[in-house]
């Protein structure tokens, strides 16, 4: 049976970057299993979308095949994005239509604190990292 699957990446993915490995390998997961699966980049998660950032983290995991850049592209073409562009701003100094992130700026629903309970409370399962 699908559900709705919410991953909220809100961490400094530097000051833990396996747990975020871990949380980009679940949301991959669950969109492999068949489940409806939000992800919301907000705060220091917003690192997350830094194209820089992913190259490090596949880098860091150091096997032949880039293997964080392939859970972002499935999340990114499967699954439905959110992020706060103030949080984008903020941690990555970027703004709206740079065209910096990893994903398009129209691929993303911009949102804020309202977009986050939404998400939390229709959700089935939630994973925060």
């Amino acid at each position: 049976m699908s559900k709705n699957v919410f991953v909220n990446f809100v961490s400094e993915p530097k000051n833990d970057t396996i747990k975020s490995i871990v949380g980009l390998a679940c949301a991959a997961q669950a969109i492999q299993d068949g489940h409806q699966v939000s992800v919301f980049f907000a705060a220091a998660g917003t690192r997350l979308l830094d194209p820089s950032y992913i190259k490090e983290l596949d880098e860091e995991m150091g096997a032949d095949t880039p293997m964080i850049t392939q859970f972002m592209e499935l999340i990114a073409s499967k699954a439905t994005l959110y992020c706060s562009f103030a949080s984008v701003k903020a941690v990555l100094g970027h703004s709206e239509g740079d065209g910096a992130l990893i994903v398009a700026d129209d691929q993303i629903e911009w949102s804020g604190p309202p977009g986050v309970i939404a998400l939390a409370t229709a959700a089935d399962v939630q994973l925060v990292y």
